[in-house]
């Protein structure tokens, strides 16, 4: 699941960097190459045919990569383009450098001036792993090169790199800052929002009350114990899980308030409140990323639960991690029709409905933050008070 406005920035980011590292490899080569050797004074330092070959190599390397590019643009990756890129062009310099120079009485005099456009522009993907990457990797290439050719002269581009790396991160660092400010106050609106959603429907519902934090507090333990939930999807991830119940605005309260077994025609309603759910939340930047949360958190393993029943690992895995911890609140909970089951009957109860309604695997990694639960459950027991109303918090 990847956020469609991130992945659209990544692409506009790469296809920039792209335009940049091309256009400034080839100009630069071809003022340096052609135009500079022009010049009368210069005429005796041109390259010889060694240095054109393997400069022809590199070129044709470099342009090679162009239907690679295509191929991770086509296929949704656009975040691994610029380590291709990088990662290529260091190697292919790295290894023509060391193979002219070594050995060689000739001064070393390399490098490009998309180096520096690389260091430079590295904070426009807003991503310090790359940033590192190209400032180490730079960095590296020269020491290595040095340590081969035993040219003092390397150390010239060693330290412009390191200033022009310190100007970067700088920059890199402002627009950090920038971002997590506007991560912050995107989040407390949207706290916001969540707040009167629940509140609103836990005013057609009283025994649901607290019932949203609860699952996904617990669903938020479950899916970090599997490590198999990206920690850049658990926010979108909390706060789906908070909404997994919203479609129950649609359904009349005579129904959810019910003091005894639904009928057949009832039951079909209730089974509409996931559909309702996902489509009142499927527009939502933040949340509508994890909406087989709320649409599919009533499936079951064993294929026999709704809307769609489907079986297995055809439930994706966030709506199976919800469904567990939705039934375990729900049967330690208060309803309308029954008192709340002690925790111990509902530990049973989920572990003997593994393999039926629920994942085998999730209910094996259950066992292991069963008393997680336990403690969540005392501590929202205690912080949630009916007279001061919803205390909700970011995970």
């Amino acid at each position: 699941m990847k956020n469609t406005s991130l992945l659209r920035e990544e692409k506009r980011a790469t296809v920039l960097f792209m335009w940049l590292f091309y256009i400034v490899f080839f100009l630069y080569d071809i003022f340096y190459y052609k135009i500079f050797p022009l010049f009368p004074w210069i005429a005796e330092a041109l390259p010889d045919t060694i240095w054109y070959f393997l400069s022809f190599i590199k070129h044709l390397i470099i342009i090679c990569l162009i239907p690679v590019t295509i191929y991770f643009f086509k296929k949704g990756n656009p975040e691994k383009v610029k380590y291709i890129i990088v990662i290529t062009y260091l190697v292919t310099n790295l290894v023509t450098d060391i193979y002219y120079y070594f050995g060689s009485a000739e001064s070393y005099s390399s490098g490009n001036l998309v180096e520096v456009v690389i260091i430079l522009f590295s904070p426009i993907f807003i991503n310090k792993r790359f940033f590192h990457l190209v400032t180490w990797g730079l960095i590296l290439k020269y020491i290595v090169v040095g340590i081969f050719i035993q040219d003092p002269v390397i150390f010239f581009p060693v330290i412009s790199l390191t200033i022009l790396a310190g100007i970067a991160y700088i920059l890199l660092h402002r627009i950090l800052n920038y971002v997590r400010v506007l991560k912050t106050s995107y989040d407390e609106q949207l706290v916001g929002m969540v707040k009167g959603v629940i509140a609103t429907l836990e005013l057609k519902d009283y025994y649901t009350r607290g019932h949203s934090e609860r699952v996904a507090a617990y669903a938020m333990s479950l899916a970090k114990a599997t490590g198999k939930v990206k920690e850049s999807e658990l926010n979108s991830f909390y706060y789906a899980c908070l909404l997994h119940d919203i479609g129950k605005v649609n359904i009349p309260d005579s129904i959810l308030a019910k003091h005894g077994k639904l009928t057949e025609e009832e039951y079909e309603v209730i089974k509409t409140h996931p559909v309702v759910g996902a489509k009142a939340i499927e527009d939502v930047e933040g949340i509508g990323d994890n909406l087989a949360v709320v649409y599919h958190h009533h499936e079951r393993w064993d294929g026999k639960g709704y809307p769609e029943g489907l079986v297995g690992e055809e439930t994706p895995l966030v709506a199976r991690i919800t469904a567990i911890a939705d039934a375990f609140d729900a049967m330690t909970s208060t309803r309308s029709y029954r008192p709340a089951l002690p925790f111990e009957e509902a530990y049973n109860r989920i572990v003997e409905g593994k393999g039926s309604q629920f994942d085998p695997e999730l209910v094996e990694v259950f066992k292991q933050v069963y008393s997680d639960w336990i403690t969540i459950s005392i501590q929202y027991s205690k912080d949630y008070s009916p007279k001061e109303g919803l205390k909700l918090e970011n995970p």
